[in-house]
């Protein structure tokens, strides 16, 4: 199903007519509908990180306008706009989405949008869902709606790029550090073949939460950030893929039908209290730790469709969502697609393997920076989309 033609940040004009007397000319009154982008996860308290999902509302008379069907990009677009297989070297992979507090309606939730996009069934019953606290067990944690609408964002996602894969949502007692880590550790525990994390706090180091992320053969994502150029963990993890954004366009210009250039609300940047010895500073300027490694799909304003009932914000049923909450599932979801998550030692990988497997992002910038390259698009390695965006499945 295709995205509808509505751009998403658009003021759109809707013209009422009201029925007139005869003879008499027909007087028009112009309702405005504007968007509001808002981050569904409020400001963390001290101690704690916030997940990177931003919801678009539009908005008349004050009212947020709910709609029926899907708007934004969905499951077609995401493999034409990548290149990916509908079906890869899946054999039972399972991703893994760690998120903080408890969705009560993820599994329904999920099924309405396999079920639109004409996915298959993945449930409970079936072996295909499975949701679990932080420890593996059943006690699932408060709830939290900005929460939700970010796991139903990553879940979504995954579905969208490996309807194949099995599901593993891993939900943090809170938002801190130490029990999304401890979640990173379950769900590599319970057998997950690739994690996504769509969240991230100030930039920290590995000498203090790496072992978390430290899991040679699982492919470990992490959003690079939504407030523009600077570091955040667990992006700046040696041991992940730290994924940036882009804004992604259909293109009657560009060879592929798409063209993508950075997102300006995407992190980047240079981590000093981490190293990766697989990065040439050469190249990226940065002695520690430069991020990102790859990029997809995170502008709002060319946002994807969503499904939650858990309202937030006055906000439920069929949503737009951008943020690099959407890009770091997406390439998760790639990695277990693949089916060579078991070669993945840390974030590495891609650095190995990008030749001829990414498009290359040229344009855009993310803000300014003591280096260009750490906050503006070069050809080769850049700081806001790293070595680019998929080409089907050979950098993963």
């Amino acid at each position: 199903m295709r995205r509808t033609t509505l751009p998403l940040l658009a003021t759109v004009c809707l013209l009422a007519v009201t029925s007139p007397a005869i003879g008499l000319s027909a007087p028009t009154t112009t309702t405005t509908t504007t968007t509001h982008q808002v981050p569904v996860c409020k400001r963390a308290p001290h101690g704690r990180v916030g997940c990177f999902a931003i919801r678009v509302d539009r908005v008349t008379r004050g009212r947020i306008r709910h709609s029926a069907s899907p708007v934004g990009y969905g499951p077609t677009d995401l493999r034409a706009a990548y290149g990916f297989p509908v079906t890869g070297n899946v054999a039972g992979q399972t991703v893994a989405i760690i998120d903080a507090y408890d969705d009560p309606s993820a599994e329904a939730d999920l099924a309405v949008y396999r079920a639109q996009f004409g996915l298959p069934a993945c449930g409970s019953r079936d072996g295909c869902f499975r949701k679990v606290d932080q420890d593996g067990g059943s006690t699932q944690p408060a709830p939290d709606p900005g929460w939700a609408q970010e796991i139903s964002l990553d879940l979504d996602m995954v579905s969208a790029v490996c309807p194949d894969c099995h599901l593993l949502l891993v939900e943090a007692t809170s938002s801190s550090q130490a029990n999304l880590g401890a979640a990173v550790d379950t769900a590599v525990r319970l057998g997950a073949d690739a994690v996504s994390n769509s969240y991230g706090g100030p930039d920290a180091s590995d000498r203090s939460y790496g072992r978390h992320y430290h899991h040679p053969g699982v492919a470990v994502t992490a959003s690079a950030g939504d407030s523009g150029y600077g570091v955040s963990y667990p992006a700046s993890s040696r041991w992940v893929t730290a994924v940036g954004g882009t804004t992604l366009r259909p293109s009657t210009r560009a060879r592929r039908g798409w063209s993508e250039s950075v997102w300006s609300g995407t992190g980047s940047g240079c981590s000093i209290p981490n190293t990766a010895t697989w990065q040439s500073s050469a190249l990226t300027g940065c002695d520690g730790r430069a991020v990102a490694d790859v990029a997809a799909v995170a502008d709002p304003a060319t946002g994807v469709a969503v499904y939650d009932s858990f309202a937030n914000d006055g906000s439920s049923g069929w949503l737009t969502f951008g943020g690099t909450s959407v890009s770091a599932p997406v390439v998760a979801a790639a990695f277990a697609l693949a089916g060579n998550t078991a070669d993945v030692m840390d974030g590495s990988y891609v650095w190995n393997h990008h030749r001829g497997g990414v498009y290359d992002i040229t344009s855009g910038s993310n803000g300014s920076c003591p280096s260009t390259r750490w906050c503006t698009a070069h050809y080769g390695w850049d700081g806001p989309t790293g070595w680019g965006s998929l080409i089907g499945l050979s950098a993963v």
